[in-house]
């Protein structure tokens, strides 16, 4: 008997890899919007689970934020549980406006993902990010100019998430999709405007990937992707480096500046992101300017008063300390 065709047998391998240490029973949470890419990445989810004896379930977020998104997301949810999926969810959140649209979105819905896998059970939230979203992502996090962690990409894991497909191209993605393999084969796929809207940046990034391509040649989203990686591995050692660094300059009354100031300037850096990322600031309105600022309070002092951060963070300097308050 013949086996699966190509793209339909790349997508279904990445499943079995990212959740190989899986045992029957663990609850497998597919995190769908209707698009290609997440049925695609449902459809082989529940193929690859049937030996390991994974039980899936499939949740779908419903930002509210475009006319009709609450009946697509329970349209979706409706067909998932006349194929059989356990638990179904619609999660509906209200977007904030904190950081911009994109980034209050994400928050809002990274919050209704994290309560649906602890009210669940889930040993692991999937996410159907392809490796031409990683490409796209180093390409912005470049653009940003906000360093080593930025353009590391997104994790293949991270708790509770896992990314499967991150290692395969879009197009690979969605040739599976049209294999007809249920689920995925029997309802129509949602083409989200807001991918292909100029006013979103990464919107313009995918529009100008051909382009760049044509200029840098056919390997550089596998190239970019590969970037990502290597970089995570750096950013990680360094995190780590950082966070045993901070644990030397950290006193009662906040850091010791003089101590913080004989750190390398990638681990003074790290630690000063630290502190005012526990402070509230959030992680995607944190720029490498606003730090960059608070660095000048350590390295570059004559005087200056505090440095408003986002989200209400103040921080500044008072005899020898680095302090930093949180909103409020």
């Amino acid at each position: 008997m013949a086996g699966p065709p190509a793209p339909a047998a790349q997508v279904r391998r990445a499943v079995r890899r990212a959740l190989a240490d899986l045992g029957a029973g663990d609850r497998v949470l597919v995190a769908c919007s209707g698009g290609r890419d997440s049925l695609a990445l449902l459809g082989a989810t529940v193929f690859a689970a049937r030996e390991p004896g994974w039980l899936v379930g499939m949740v779908t977020v419903d930002h509210d934020l475009q006319e009709g998104s609450g009946e697509r997301a329970h349209r979706l949810a409706g067909w998932a549980r006349s194929r059989g999926l356990e638990p179904v969810e619609v999660l509906t959140v209200v977007v904030g406006r904190s950081g911009g649209l994109e980034a209050a979105a994400r928050t809002a819905r990274y919050a209704a993902l994290d309560a649906a896998a602890i009210r669940h059970g889930a040993a692991a939230v999937l996410l159907a990010h392809t490796l031409d979203d990683q490409a796209e992502t180093v390409l912005l996090g470049l653009a940003r100019g906000s360093g080593a962690r930025s353009l590391a990409g997104m994790p293949a894991r991270r708790g509770v998430y896992r990314r499967p497909l991150l290692e395969v191209s879009r197009e690979v993605v969605r040739a599976a999709l049209t294999v007809g393999d249920p689920p995925a084969c029997d309802i129509p796929a949602w083409d989200d405007p807001q991918n292909s809207d100029p006013a979103r940046a990464r919107a313009r990034v995918r529009a100008a990937m051909p382009r760049i391509e044509q200029a840098l040649g056919p390997n550089v989203t596998h190239n970019l992707a590969r970037t990502a990686r290597l970089l995570r591995a750096d950013a990680d050692l360094l995190e780590e480096l950082a966070a045993k660094a901070r644990a030397g300059v950290d006193t009662p009354t906040g850091l010791d500046v003089d101590q913080l100031a004989a750190l390398p300037e990638a681990l003074r850096t790290r630690v000063i992101r630290s502190v005012l990322l526990e402070a509230g600031s959030p992680g995607g309105g944190l720029a490498a300017a606003h730090v960059a600022a608070v660095d000048a309070l350590v390295t570059g002092w004559h005087g200056q008063g505090p440095v408003a951060l986002p989200r209400g963070v103040v921080a500044a300097r008072r005899h020898g300390r680095l302090l930093v308050t949180g909103p409020g």
